[in-house]
Formats: C-alpha cells, structure tokens, sequence
C-alpha cells in the first residue's frame, strides 16, 4: 500500500514497470475469442472508440476550478447512466430484525429493509458489544459468491461474513448486504449477457443501477441506527462488491473512505483486451455520455479512496488499475489531497486474500478512527449460513426477483397533441433527446464519404455497380446499384436495407447472374438461386427504377461470424460484440442506423440517381432501423416498413429510448416529412401515428397501415 504527496520519479518507473509487465502478460495470453472471428476491422473499430474515449476522459480537467465547475454535472451524469434519478423517492425504509447472534464481541442481526416498496435488501448487521457512544460504520457489498443449499439461497452476505465479523470485533458496525443475483431473494444480474434482454439498453436499466440504490438506502439505514456515527461511513467490497463500492463511494459523499477491491479497471481492458467477457452486466453503467471508468473514480476524490487489486488478476489486469489510478491521481493532486490516493497490490489471482484485506483494515482505521494499530486479529467465518438467514419464506409482495421490470421507468405514453405547436413541442422534444441520450454515439455527419466504385458488370440484361462508402473510420461498406441495362431515364430510387435472412437471399439470387463479382461470398455455401434472379429481373424490366441495397454492418461483407457454424458459438461472440457496443455509447443496431443514413447519402453522390427521389423497404428489426434513418434523414420520399416490431421490448434497443418514446412515436415523427407504410400482420397498436396524423390534417396517405399474412 502507498500514498504519496508528489509521486516520486523512483514510483513513476515502478508503476510504468507494472503497466508493462500486465500488457506482456495479457498480450502473452490467449486473445478474446472474437478476434478469431477475422473481422479486423471490427477489432479496429473497438480500438478507436476506446481511444477517444480514452482521451476524452478528464483531459479538459486542468485546474480545481474546472473540476469544481464539472463535478456536479458529472455526478448527475452518473446517476442517470445507473437508471437513478438523483430525486429518486426514498420510501420508508420498513426495515425489520428477525434474528440475533450474540457472541462475546458483537452481535449479528439479521436484517431486511426495502430500498423501494416491495424491492426487499436482506443483510446481516454487525454490532460491537459494550458500545457507550456511536462509532464509524462499513458498508459491506459482497461479489459474487453463491451459498445455495438444497434449492435454499442463503444469500452472498453469508459468503462473505468474516468481513463484517472482523469489523464488529474491531469497533467498528458494519452492514453486509446481499445483492440482486445471489442474494435470498434471487433475481437477474445477467440480462444482456445470458438472458437475451437486450431491451435493458432501451431501458437504460443495468443491474448495476439497482445495486447502487440499494447501497444509498443502506446508508441511510445505518444512518438510522443509534449505534452508527453517521458523519462516519466507510464502503468497501471486492469483485463485484468492489464496483458497488464505487458507485455509492462516486455517488454518494456521505462515504468518507472508500477501498474498493478488484472491482474496476479501464475500458481498454474491457473492450480491447476482452474483460468484459468476464463479467455481468452488474459491473457497467449504461454508458450514454461515453466515459471512460476514471471518472467515476475522480467523484470520489477528495475523500479517501484506496483502489486495491492483485497482480495476477484476469479479469481485472493490473495495467488497466495503474492507468486509472494515474488519471485519477491527477484530480487528487488538484485538492492538494494527494494523502488520500492509494494504491494497493497484492500477489495473486482474482481471490479474498488475507493480503488485500489487512490494508483495507488500517485504510479505515486511519481515516475513520484516526488510528493505526497493529492487525492481530484475522477475518474468518464463524457461523453457518442457516444462522444468517434472513427470510424464512420470501415475501408475497417482493419484486426483487423481477426489479429490472421497474427500477427504470419508460416514458409514458404521450398523448394526441393538441396542434401543430404542441406537435412541434413534442417532436422536437424528442429528437433533442435522442441525439443526447440514444445516439450520441453517432459520429460527425460531417465526415468524407470516401465514395468510391467497387465493381460494375452486365449480365441477363441487368446492370449492376457497386460502390464503396466509410460509414465511419473502420467500417466500410458498400451499395449496389442495380437497374435494367439501357435504362436511361429512371423514375425512383428503391432503397433496400437487407437483414441477414434478406443478405442471404439477395446474395443467391444475384449469383446465379453475377457470379464472378460474388464468386468470394459464394464461397461460404450459398447456393445460387435462378428462379429468384428472374422474378428480380422482371421487376427490373417491368418498371422504370433504380434499386439500390445495402447491407449494414456485421451483415454481408462486414459478417463477424463468417467461419463459424455452430449457433451457440456464433451467439456467444455477438452477445459479447453488442455488450462492447454498449460500453462505447453505443448499440449494434443504433449504429446500423447510422450505415442507412450514410448509405442513402452515398446514393445522393452516384450519378445518375442523386436527384431521384427515393424510397426506403425494409424488413422486421431492420425497418425500426430504417424507420430511425427517416426520422433523421429528409430525403426519403416513402418509407415501405414491412412487419415493423411495435416496441422496442421486442424489437432492436437503442441506448435509452423507451425512456424518451417507442416506436409508434418515432412512426408518426418520421410520417410528418415522409409517407410511410406499415404492412403488418396486427393493425392493433398503431393508434397513436394515425391520430397525430387525422388531428394535425396531414394527406391521407401521408401514413397508412395495411394488413398482410
């Protein structure tokens, strides 16, 4: 452990030692498995991003006076990334004992309070014998370590007791909480990484934001408590207790020494190296204003805060620690506190080890006792777990199991407006919302296309020219152009956007004619399909139009899944690519929203076409990405939505957007600036884009909706 004033250049040569002896040890391990996907380009994208996130992160930070000016934007920042708001109501807490330990030392009561009606948080309290005045308190928040017996969860605070008995016998109150995952009353952690619900996104729920609240009402439940000195709190946890102490220690100032264990490093070792492969989605903020983890840290500054890790830790390697710590030190060393940073490293792999746990003990003694003696007494379990358990049946009433359903709330649903200026409140509304809080991942639209002709061939009287555009740095794609050969004086442009069942069709049936120019897709088994060919080319020669498709990213030429066959291989590396997306600021279809717009701007650069007017089809989840595209892009005359999804519960997730509007919303934004259609097997649910358009007087085929098997 250390602390220093100024940073010696002898500890500037140790700790850039240390950073290099973690990068050797990660380059030497195996990579992240969706390396191997051979999609360069995709691990290039994750570099750049990660690298401006990187450089944006506390970079702007040059005196105490900008830091003052920031941190309270930053801090609301972070309670909005976690699905809090900072006004969020704190309900009568309800807590209740029921159960006792007594020892000679402390006593354990086994506790229950609830952080929102109904969201039960069932903990162990640690109370020293003898007290005659309140003394400093710990929160204690337990990582994850199961203690199930006999279809019984005993809760994870049960795991981790010796903390809070070590604690108890040395003074000090401490509070052991389980968490959402394992704790008696068992819930999700893992939505997005095992469970498929991407809609956390759209939420803006992470299981992490459920643990920080739980962490504030556990203060104020200490706080409430007689034995406790409320001025004095302390926070400390290890893996995913380490991130909760992070989080309330960021959050919450009541906390006035913070040790948070093996809990955090940066987004490069998350993104780049592959960390997040390692962890549950209890460990991240939804990370709307794309930060890097550093600032979390710098809120906690300039209170006392010693990052503790060990040297051999995988899924929490070391250089990513020092990194961190170096950008946060910087923010301590503008309050002149730079006593209060330390650094901790211990040898060995990600484990509770007495060796982490004795400097985190006299962390606290010093800064809340203000003293330091001797560690003589080590941590070591001493009850059973039935001893601490709290419910003995789980309430009727609990929606701890289901809190994800609640914990965020989704914007309500707005009403008809009245008139055209409430209409214009409304939509412009919405929009400013989703360029700050959905898509402000998006890059600058003013950036080169860098258009560029790929290939042109004509065959069975079909001309086809494809062309190559840069979506953005490290994801380039391509249009085709395809018309009747001859064709000289085109009515339209039909732009398609092709999903990955739509790819694979399209691609078999411009095989059968263009084989040469496909002959490397090809390659990868798909069957050339004639039949499929003729009805396109009837199509082609029939009508007096241009068709265009495109084929956004991760689909066609960008494929990440390209060699591999087995399904639950391929899942598992797109949850982990998707899960990267969200930790940039972004999401796999938020920015396959952005392709379509580059794409129909590149259609407005290839002669010939780039004064027609165009009109947009696409298919189930990629028509909610179209739908978005119009919603942003003025130019398309008609947009053909085909089986369009009615919410984003069940259809692509953007960061954040059901607590801005739903997709009726963004049908009706779109409808006022381009004729849309909605072919649907349900004409159920689309009420709200009608009655906008019937009350605001718009052409009666400005949106339609038609039934289709």
């Amino acid at each position: 452990m250390r602390t220093s004033n100024s940073r010696p250049r002898s500890l500037r040569f140790f700790l850039a030692a240390l950073s290099l002896l973690a990068a050797w040890t990660a380059t030497a391990a195996p990579p992240p498995e969706w390396r191997s996907l051979g999609d360069r380009n995709l691990e290039a994208y994750f570099a750049a991003e990660t690298a401006k996130l990187e450089g944006q992160t506390l970079t702007d930070i040059n005196s105490l006076k900008d830091w003052e000016a920031k941190k309270d934007l930053y801090r609301k920042q972070l309670f909005e990334m976690l699905g809090i708001s900072p006004d969020k109501e704190r309900s009568p807490l309800n807590a209740k004992v029921t159960g006792r330990i007594k020892t000679k030392l402390f006593t354990v009561e086994n506790v229950h309070f609830q952080s929102s009606p109904g969201f039960y948080v069932t903990g162990n309290l640690y109370v020293p014998s003898g007290l005659t005045k309140p003394v400093p308190a710990i929160l204690y928040v337990c990582g994850h370590g199961r203690v199930k017996e006999n279809g019984v969860s005993y809760g994870n605070k049960t795991y981790y007791q010796h903390h809070g008995a070590w604690f108890a016998q040395n003074g000090y109150v401490c509070l052991t909480i389980d968490t959402i995952q394992l704790g008696e009353i068992e819930g999700i952690h893992h939505g997005t990484y095992h469970e498929g619900m991407w809609w956390w996104n759209s939420r803006g729920y992470t299981s992490a934001g459920a643990e920080a609240w739980n962490c504030i009402r556990a203060l104020d439940y200490l706080q409430s408590r007689p034995e406790v000195d409320g001025e004095k709190l302390g926070v400390t946890g290890r893996s995913g207790g380490g991130a909760y102490s992070w989080w309330i220690a960021a959050l919450d100032e009541r906390i006035k020494a913070a040790v948070p264990v093996a809990g955090t490093t940066d987004l490069r070792n998350h993104v780049i190296d592959g960390c997040v492969e390692g962890h549950c989605d209890c460990m991240f903020m939804v990370n709307t204003y794309r930060w890097d983890y550093a600032k979390v840290a710098a809120l906690v500054a300039p209170r006392p805060l010693l990052i503790a890790n060990t040297d051999k830790d995988r899924i929490f390697p070391l250089d990513g620690v020092v990194r961190l710590h170096e950008k946060v030190a910087r923010i301590y060393d503008l309050h002149k506190a730079s006593d209060k940073l330390g650094l901790l490293i211990t040898e060995g792999p990600h484990k509770d080890t007495q060796q982490l746990r004795v400097p985190a003990f006299h962390w606290f003694n010093r800064w809340l006792k203000g003293e330091e003696p001797p560690i003589t007494l080590p941590a070591e379990k001493l009850f059973k777990p039935q001893q601490l358990q709290v419910f003995k049946a789980v309430p009727k009433d609990e929606i701890t199991s289901r809190i994800h359903d609640f914990f965020t709330p989704a914007a309500a649903r707005p009403s008809a407006p009245k008139d055209g200026d409430d209409w214009a409140k409304q939509r412009q509304g919405a929009l400013v919302q989703l360029k700050e809080k959905t898509f402000r991942g998006w890059p600058d639209s003013g950036e080169d296309l860098n258009l560029k002709l790929a290939f042109k061939g004509v065959e069975k009287g079909v001309s086809l020219t494809a062309y190559d555009f840069d979506s953005q740095a490290h994801v380039r794609l391509r249009i085709y152009v395809i018309k009747a050969k001859g064709l000289e004086a085109p009515e339209k442009v039909l732009f398609n956007i092709l999903g990955e069942d739509d790819w694979s069709r399209w691609l078999a049936a411009m095989g059968f004619a263009f084989s040469e120019q496909f002959s490397k897709e090809l390659k990868s088994g798909t069957k050339a399909d004639g039949p499929s060919f003729e009805q396109l080319q009837k199509s082609l020669l029939a009508r007096n139009n241009v068709w265009v498709f495109l084929a956004p990213r991760g689909i066609g030429l960008t494929d990440w899944r390209a060699g591999f066959s087995d399904p639950k291989t391929i899942a598992k590396k797109e949850t982990q690519i998707r899960r990267r997306y969200m930790l940039v600021g972004q999401t796999l279809d938020g920015m396959r929203v952005w392709d379509i717009r580059r794409g129909i701007q590149a259609c407005g650069r290839v002669a010939g076409i780039e004064s027609l007017p165009l009109w947009m089809q696409a298919k189930r989840d990629m028509a909610v990405n179209a739908l978005y595209a119009a919603v942003f892009e003025q130019k398309i005359e008609r947009a053909d939505l085909w089986r369009l999804p009615q919410s984003h519960r069940n259809g692509p997730d953007y960061l954040n957007v059901l607590r801005i509007l739903d997709i009726p919303q963004a049908v009706a934004i779109a409808s006022e600036h381009s004729k849309v259609r909605l072919y649907q097997e349900d004409l159920a649910g689309w009420e709200y884009p009608t009655t906008v358009a019937a009350g605001l007087r718009w052409p009666a085929d400005q949106f339609t909706v038609s039934a289709v098997k």
